[in-house]
């Protein structure tokens, strides 16, 4: 598998400083101190919730499979979604840039033709992104009403509220735009595709039409995911239980080191947190941390370093775990792949 590795190894360095940094402002010692009070039972609980989160996120994208008539083993997409989990960590921008990776890993699998692997993340992906925002409203709604939270939840009412108007705008706008997007993305990829495939050794340019018809066929599989109510709702299911697993693995994250957070404080910085992932670096590390640190502080009432502590358990799960499992998976998949 072919990943930049020039632009995966200079949003690594950055992550690592953007850590180093955030490490040297809450206190190196502190931080050290507080990770090694840490409670190995609650510790083990916080693994466990990542390893649902992950299963349900692959079930989401399994229902989305099935749907475009692709089958694929319950185990069999845990796996493959640990895979896609790892291209997303590993590649600048998130999902944006581990997705084309990810479809190859589905494609693979499930044995289905790219563009409907790609169709598949894309969608399961888009789904994801839905409970979210009506989990961190619930959260927000508790701290504006219950308790009184003032100025420091300014800034997290603000992303929570910008996501809940963007994601139906941009989706409404997308949907009933699909077929101009549709021949504006086909216009965009055509050249592209046959410049790559004269100049790369090895590859054959395409054709015009049969970028067109790849393409056609990504739209028609998002369209038939996109009506298929049923699947959409099972889904959703899916999306919602996994967010609310890395919502409790982050409040255990925080009892582990001697917090007793208001769960809705979580339920807040969570889907924040996830916003830092679309930056250039690989999977939001290191901006992802820093915005969790900064929202738990004022919304937990804990310092800095507890904060931070609390973040470094949370994050070795739902980060490094599927990153180190899904790096065999993709090794696995896409050996010898291009």
């Amino acid at each position: 598998m072919d990943l930049d590795a020039r632009a995966t190894a200079a949003g690594f360095v950055g992550a690592i400083v953007v850590l180093a940094i955030l490490a040297v402002l809450v206190g190196v010692e502190k931080l050290v101190d507080a990770l090694s009070m840490a409670d190995p039972a609650t510790v083990a609980a916080v693994v466990g919730m990542a390893v649902v989160w992950l299963t349900a996120w692959a079930f989401a994208l399994r229902a989305v499979l099935r749907a475009l008539d692709a089958s694929i083993s319950r185990l069999s997409v845990i796996a493959v979604y640990a895979g896609a989990l790892f291209a997303n960590n590993v590649t600048p921008f998130g999902q944006a840039g581990g997705e084309p990776i990810s479809a190859l890993l589905i494609s693979e699998a499930a044995g289905t033709e790219y563009e409907t692997a790609l169709a598949a993340i894309a969608s399961a992906d888009s789904l994801n992104f839905v409970p979210s925002t009506g989990l961190a409203l619930v959260g927000v709604t508790y701290f504006s009403v219950a308790a009184a939270a003032g100025d420091r939840l300014q800034y997290a009412t603000v992303a929570v509220v910008a996501m809940a108007v963007a994601l139906p705008v941009v989706g409404y706008l997308a949907w009933t735009n699909r077929t101009r997007l549709e021949r504006a993305v086909d216009g965009a990829i055509t050249p592209l595709a046959q410049t790559v495939g004269r100049r790369v050794p090895r590859l054959e340019a395409p054709s015009e039409g049969a970028v067109a018809a790849r393409i056609d066929g990504f739209f028609r599989a998002i369209e038939a995911v996109a009506t298929d109510r049923w699947t959409v709702l099972i889904a959703f299911g899916f999306s919602t239980i996994g967010w609310a697993a890395q919502a409790v693995a982050l409040w255990l994250s925080l009892q582990a080191v001697g917090v007793a957070a208001p769960f809705a404080a979580v339920l807040v910085a969570v889907p924040v947190g996830a916003i830092a992932g679309v930056t250039p670096l690989p999977g939001g590390l290191g901006g992802v941390e820093a915005t969790l640190v900064a929202l738990l502080v004022p919304l937990a009432g804990v310092s800095a370093a507890t904060a931070a502590a609390a973040v470094v358990l949370h994050r070795g799960a739902i980060y490094w775990l599927p990153t180190l499992v899904g790096g065999g998976v993709a090794s696995a998949l896409g050996a010898g792949r291009v």
